[in-house]
């Protein structure tokens, strides 16, 4: 064979060999993962086609494909109460492609899971078309509902609502929400409209979840973690007096100081009963300066800080910082600095607390039900992380009865429920029109305190103060009598 056309036929054998070798990739290892591509239209235009599975909460669908006689598809997504459920269930949308449980439920929902193959390999011999799973969601519909509609319109804030025995998460809303229904338009052209208007809505992302997706600043909830890293260290208990100054000079930058219209300044030492119930700054700076940054880091980790989580919707890993200067990480204990959390991390916090230190693995799944019923997933309960020993959660929680007693939660009190919270009020250097300061505030917690049913937490974003403490503990009460009937 002459030389160059064998040189010819090596190549074009070693491209076809490639060419093979990329096609049957794609369509044996990687066709799943293309197929639930958000940004796979031709994948989408396929399955509008399809009954798509609906997505459940007490057994009533909050999503799903009705028929439709537009010319165009043979189905129609359709959101119900889409304001309460947007921030879970996101959107399923030709021009915009799927988020939220749309995109993470999407192998379940077109009945494209190896769960399903059975029945699509049915649907193929009977001429049908193959249907999707539905998914029962863990939401309990009377809590989501008075969650939301009990946060004030024009307040950027969240509810999460969870049980610390199992992890299931029974209410998360937030606010400003939006309509699904809107992206979920036929037209491409009007959907395009709808998502330009409501990028234009203050506080709004119709992309991320609040609950999840954004961390931000937790003020003193973090000081419950301050609490944990002090008693195990052994060098505080809840009866050591510990040094309480108006402000504390940590070496670089403003000194810290307490809240001045607090009463933190009635006692330049007190127990750690006092200064957690009243939230004082000081004293948990200053001990921070006495244990250093490791045993902090420790317990941050233990509680959730930096890890990966998936509900399935993906978690936003929160925020303990590292290789912090020492004044910056006196203000890192106190919830300030580089530290951020989401609502859910705190949630879990107060999980922890009511739950003899352990974690439960937060879930919104409840059980995947296949087109002709039968239950084909069903998660079990199982344990997130151990975050501190029981001995020690048990101290921490008599101690958040404190703020509701007498402290910084009175306003959350409610008459016949033992309720245990930690208050949260962090800066956020931001001003508003009236040159008011502007902050987060935060109130996380569980009831009741001898058997605990419920963790709830508070997360209000850029407020005055006064607005957002009031506002924090109304809804905290207002949440607390919705789940136990006061």
């Amino acid at each position: 064979m002459n030389q160059a056309i064998k040189r010819v036929w090596i190549a074009l054998t070693m491209m076809f060999v490639v060419c093979l070798a990329g096609l049957s990739y794609i369509q044996f290892f990687s066709a799943e993962k293309l197929a639930d591509n958000s940004l796979n239209k031709r994948q989408l235009y396929r399955e509008f086609d399809l009954p798509r599975g609906a997505i459940l909460v007490d057994g009533k669908p909050i999503a799903e494909s009705v028929p439709t006689d537009d010319g165009q598809f043979t189905y129609q997504r359709k959101y119900n109460n889409p304001e309460e459920y947007a921030h879970l269930t996101g959107y399923y949308s030709l021009a915009n492609g799927s988020t939220h449980l749309e995109s993470d439920l999407n192998s379940w929902l077109t009945g494209s899971s190896s769960d399903l193959v059975f029945d699509r390999l049915t649907a193929m011999f009977t001429g049908k078309k193959a249907e999707g799973a539905s998914v029962e969601l863990t939401i309990d519909g009377d809590l989501q509902k008075k969650a939301y509609e009990m946060i004030p319109d024009g307040l950027q804030a969240t509810i999460v609502v969870t049980d610390p025995k199992t992890g299931a998460i029974l209410a998360m809303v937030s606010k400003p929400s939006f309509d699904p229904n809107e992206l979920a338009v036929h037209s491409t052209v009007k959907a395009a409209e709808n998502m330009k208007k409501l990028t234009n809505v203050k506080g709004l992302s119709v992309y991320g979840n609040p609950a999840i997706d954004t961390p931000i600043w937790p003020g003193s909830t973090f000081k419950i973690l301050d609490v944990v890293t002090g008693l195990e260290s052994g060098k505080f208990d809840r009866t050591t007096p510990i040094k309480n100054p108006s402000s504390l000079d940590v070496g670089a930058g403003p000194p810290i100081t307490n809240f001045g219209e607090g009463i933190c300044g009635q006692r330049a030492e007190a127990t750690l009963d006092f200064i957690f119930t009243q939230s004082c700054n000081t004293p948990f700076a200053g001990m921070y300066l006495e244990l250093g940054e490791k045993p902090f880091a420790d317990v941050a980790e233990r509680f959730g800080f930096g890890q990966q989580l998936e509900i399935p919707l993906n978690v936003r890993p929160s925020v303990f910082p590292e290789g912090r200067a020492k004044s910056q990480y006196a203000r890192a204990v106190i919830g300030q600095d580089e530290t951020k959390a989401t609502p859910l991390q705190m949630n879990m916090v107060a999980m922890a607390i009511a739950n003899d230190g352990v974690i439960m693995q937060p879930n919104l799944v409840k059980k995947v039900i296949a087109p002709d019923l039968r239950v084909i997933e069903e998660p079990k309960p199982k344990a997130f992380s151990t975050a501190t020993t029981p001995e020690i959660a048990q101290e921490v929680s008599e101690m958040m009865a404190g703020p509701v007693a007498s402290g910084t939660a009175m306003n959350a009190r409610v008459p016949g429920v033992d309720l245990r919270v930690k208050t949260g009020t962090a800066e956020t250097a931001r001003k508003d029109a009236d040159g008011n300061s502007l902050v987060n505030s935060w109130m996380t917690g569980f009831a009741p305190g001898d058997d605990p049913q419920v963790a709830i937490t508070i997360a209000i974003e850029n407020v005055p103060y006064n607005t957002g403490h009031n506002t924090a503990g109304s809804l905290m009460k207002k949440m607390t009598e919705a789940v136990f009937n006061k």
